[in-house]
């Protein structure tokens, strides 16, 4: 069984009809790719179309600030993503006259684009041979060939990205990057497999070794992190009081609210009795309400959130806090999990 020809077969009578598959333009296809890590199609694809719309070239990009970028990213998670996109677009309307490149040599040096966005947009905009290795051609991979290496072991990874060159259709690489892509997507799922209609199925060591739910293997690394946010609502109904946060952490840039953070659950005696409460409140607190804790899940961190909604104002404003018209925070970039509180308060 010749695998390209099937894999190619079943791509160009099975793929899914996405607007990044009908241009060659590298912008809207960079533009799809940053969106897509870590995102499904289905969640995407919503901000695929409305930054495109905003945005529709990457003059109009680099001219948005950091502020315009990361409220249209508001919820879709990794705002460095945001961040980084404003810095590459700046940088192609600088050193590129406004052209987005498509040479992978190029493209490989632009901030937030690694090897296998590199060989994505080049393969898709000017069919450049590069190999892409994405979480599902890695799980199609190590399924088909037998391959046990962890995907994210040094080793692993150069042993996948050398059999994805080997694979690979030196005259249709474009094609058959997002035909392993989509395969993988669709097909070669990570969980229930569609293995009854696969057309390669008689050739993969997975299938006829009853090894679909061992493959891939990945190096449990991730330690998770477990954090307890407590916000803080002072607000007349007219105003609010907000936070600009700093550089230093997750939502980088963006807004919410004043904060004080725990590294365990404390019931809201404890809270209100530290020396944090009583530094930005005093010592009688007056609350109106406290909120259920809202569980929010990162990569690398697990969020405790709980909005605590006082009748008093700060005794004095910290470095970051200012008041802002209610209606505006419908243009502030403002972490999900804080807006949704928000919204629902204010009606937004």
């Amino acid at each position: 069984m010749n695998f390209n020809h099937e894999l190619l077969n079943w791509y160009l009578n099975n793929k899914r009809d996405l607007p990044w598959r009908n241009t060659t333009d590298a912008y809207v296809i960079w533009l799809s790719e940053i969106i897509l890590q870590q995102t499904r199609v289905e969640q995407g694809m919503p901000y695929f179309n409305r930054f495109l719309e905003k945005y529709p070239t990457v003059t109009s990009f680099a001219a948005a600030s950091e502020d315009d970028i990361l409220k249209l990213w508001q919820g879709l998670g990794y705002y460095s993503r945001g961040r980084n996109m404003l810095k590459t677009a700046r940088l192609v309307q600088e050193q590129y006259d406004g052209i987005f490149p498509q040479r992978y040599d190029q493209l490989i040096k632009l901030t937030g684009i690694g090897e296998y966005t590199a060989a994505a947009i080049s393969s898709f905009s000017s069919n450049e041979a590069k190999a892409v290795v994405d979480g599902n051609v890695y799980r199609l991979l190590a399924r088909y060939l037998g391959i046990d290496e962890p995907i994210n072991s040094t080793k692993g990874k150069k042993i996948f990205q050398e059999a994805a060159n080997d694979l690979l259709n030196s005259e249709m690489p474009g094609i058959h990057n997002q035909a392993m892509m989509e395969f993988g997507a669709v097909i070669c799922k990570p969980k229930n497999p569609a293995c009854g209609i696969c057309p390669v199925r008689t050739g993969c060591y997975a299938f006829t070794h009853n090894a679909i739910n061992s493959l891939p293997v990945k190096l449990n690394k991730v330690k998770v992190r477990e954090r307890f946010f407590n916000y803080f609502l002072v607000t007349d109904s007219y105003s609010v009081l907000v936070n600009k946060r700093d550089q230093t952490d997750i939502w980088a840039n963006m807004y919410d609210l004043p904060l004080i953070e725990t590294t365990a659950l404390l019931t809201p005696e404890e809270l209100f009795n530290g020396d944090k409460v009583t530094e930005f409140f005093g010592a009688n607190l007056k609350i109106s309400e406290i909120s259920p804790l809202k569980k929010h899940v990162l990569t690398h961190q697990r969020l405790y959130v709980r909005l605590i909604t006082l009748q008093n104002k700060p005794l004095k404003l910290q470095e970051n806090w200012f008041y802002t018209p209610v209606e505006n925070l419908q243009k502030l970039a403002i972490p999900k999990i804080v807006f949704i509180f928000i919204k629902n308060i204010f009606n937004l």
